[in-house]
C-alpha cells in the first residue's frame, strides 16, 4: 500500500482540480457552439433598415432551427420542416456577397405575384396591410427612374423569397437585387436581448439613455 506525502497529496489535488476546471471550459465552449450552430445566433442590428421595428444598436436572437437543421461549415440543410411565411423577419446571406448577413422582412413567398404602385405593396392583386412600415421620403419614383416605390408584377420562384426592410425608403432589398434563395437562410429572429444607444446620453428620459431599457426582452415581429 503507497503512501503519499503531504506535498504530493496537494500535487494530485492541483492536477485534479486543473483537469476538472479544463473539462468545464471545454464542455461549455461545445455546448456553446452546439447551441450557436445549431438553435440559436445572435446578431447585432447595423442599419436602420428595419426601422421602427429593429433599431441601430438592437441585439437579437435568431432561431437556427425554425426553418429547419443545417451542417455547420458546409451550411447543407439535413432537415427540413417549414419554410419563412409571409411578416416572418429572417435573417440571410446577402445575395451578392454571401460574407454578410442581412435581415429584411418576408413580403413575397413561392407563388406570389407581386407588385408596387406607389409605394404600396400588392401580393396577388389585393393591397398588402403593413402596419409596420415607415416611408421618410414623400416622393414617388416612377419605375423608369428606380424600382423602389413602383416594381412589377414579379412571381415569386420556388424556393425563393421577395424580401423588404420596414423603413421602406432606405432599405436596399429585394426590389434592388431581386430573391433570397432558401439555401441561404440563417434564421428567424425572434426576440431583442440588448439595446445599446451609441447616440445616447446620462438621462433620465429612456428614449435618450445609452440603453434601451424598454427594448429589452421585446418579441420581434
Amino acid at each position: 500500500m503507497s503512501v503519499f506525502s503531504k506535498q504530493e497529496s496537494v500535487k494530485v489535488q492541483k492536477k485534479s482540480a486543473v483537469r476538472e476546471y479544463s473539462e468545464a471550459i471545454l464542455i461549455a465552449v461545445l455546448l456553446a457552439l452546439f447551441i450557436r450552430a445549431f438553435i440559436v445566433q445572435a446578431f447585432k442590428i447595423p442599419s436602420g433598415s428595419m426601422m421602427t421595428t429593429l433599431l441601430i444598436g438592437d441585439h437579437i436572437l435568431v432561431s437556427k432551427f425554425r426553418y429547419g437543421i443545417k451542417l455547420p461549415v458546409v451550411d447543407k440543410e439535413i432537415i427540413h420542416w417549414d419554410q419563412p411565411q409571409r411578416g416572418d423577419i429572417i435573417v440571410f446571406k446577402y445575395p451578392q456577397d454571401p460574407s454578410k448577413d442581412f435581415i429584411k422582412r418576408v413580403i413575397g413567398v413561392p407563388g406570389d405575384t407581386l407588385s408596387i404602385k406607389d409605394k404600396t405593396v400588392f401580393i396577388n392583386g389585393k393591397p398588402l396591410d403593413e402596419p409596420y412600415v415607415r416611408f421618410t421620403d414623400p416622393r414617388i419614383l416612377p419605375a423608369a427612374v428606380s424600382p423602389r416605390d413602383n416594381l412589377g408584377p414579379v412571381v415569386v420562384p420556388e424556393h425563393r423569397f421577395f424580401v423588404m426592410g420596414d423603413n421602406r425608403d432606405e432599405s436596399y432589398d429585394s426590389r434592388f437585387w431581386s430573391f433570397v434563395d432558401a439555401s441561404a437562410l440563417r434564421g428567424k429572429a425572434f426576440i431583442i436581448y440588448w439595446s445599446w444607444n451609441k447616440d445616447g446620453e446620462l438621462s433620465v428620459d429612456p428614449n435618450r439613455f445609452y440603453v434601451r431599457w424598454n427594448r429589452i426582452g421585446h418579441l420581434v415581429h
